[in-house]
């Protein structure tokens, strides 16, 4: 779609829109989003969907040699094939809905925020990728080797087409959410909720909320597959902990504010 490369156009500063003009762009906003998630499940329904499901399947093949996933109900296939199209859909649409969203915000901003905007949802999106392919190459693979061996000869695995896809795009998009975490971070020293001093002090919390959330996110108990979860989760925090400080000294995003202000 043109609407994606096109620059967003603002209103004049000072401009005021009636409730009634606010209601009618954004219905018309979120109808171009609406259409632009139904192409895009539309684009990926086939061949892409049965391939991205093979996709996610690779890893246990690579750690149980030939290994087969199973349906245990007449559904089971179908219903997990047309989750994974809704999720592809989501990401093939992301850029028209993010254009859409920035659209109908950026006339509420000042110029300094405009001119971030862009800069922030690249980031976001990039990060957003970053962790699903750090959770795809990373952390899947070690969970898996916990999961799929049970190690023991009483028992043997007979896995789920929807267990298993459900568990690994969780994993992906969950971590996916987690490295957004330094962009949190500096949105909430932007409006003065915290600052890198006290993000600094809270070091200690901070480990501790990274191996918990890494308990959370991994699939697997196993203490090495979390570690490797925690240890980026701490990173994140410390490059969040930089975020904040440009964000309090940076003159495009505000002035900063005098100690005791």
């Amino acid at each position: 779609m043109t609407t994606v490369s096109a620059p967003i156009e603002f209103p004049e500063d000072g401009k005021v829109l009636t409730i009634i003009e606010h209601l009618v762009e954004l219905r018309n906003r979120v109808i171009i989003s609406v259409l632009a998630l139904v192409v895009g499940i539309g684009v990926s329904i086939y061949p892409l969907t049965k391939w991205f499901i093979g996709f996610l399947v690779d890893p246990a093949k690579d750690e149980v040699e030939g290994f087969k996933l199973n349906q245990f109900t007449l559904l089971d296939y179908w219903s997990t094939y047309f989750r994974v199209s809704l999720l592809l859909g989501i990401a093939i649409a992301m850029p028209v809905i993010m254009y859409q969203f920035l659209a109908f915000v950026g006339p509420g901003l000042t110029k300094s925020e405009r001119r971030w905007l862009l800069p922030i949802v690249f980031g976001c999106s990039s990060m957003f990728l970053l962790g699903m392919a750090f959770a795809y190459y990373v952390e899947l693979p070690p969970a898996l080797d916990f999961l799929l061996d049970p190690n023991t000869e009483d028992v043997q695995s007979t896995i789920g087409i929807q267990t298993y896809i459900d568990t690994v795009t969780r994993l992906l998009l969950l971590t996916g959410l987690v490295f957004q975490l330094p962009f949190i971070i500096m949105g909430m020293a932007k409006i003065g909720i915290v600052t890198s001093r006290k993000l600094i002090g809270w070091w200690r919390y901070a480990i501790l909320a990274a191996v918990v959330a890494a308990a959370i996110v991994t699939p697997s108990i196993d203490p090495i597959t979390q570690a490797i979860v925690a240890v980026p989760i701490i990173v994140l925090y410390i490059f969040g902990i930089g975020l904040a400080w440009l964000v309090e000294g940076s003159s495009f995003l505000g002035s900063r504010r005098a100690p005791g202000g």
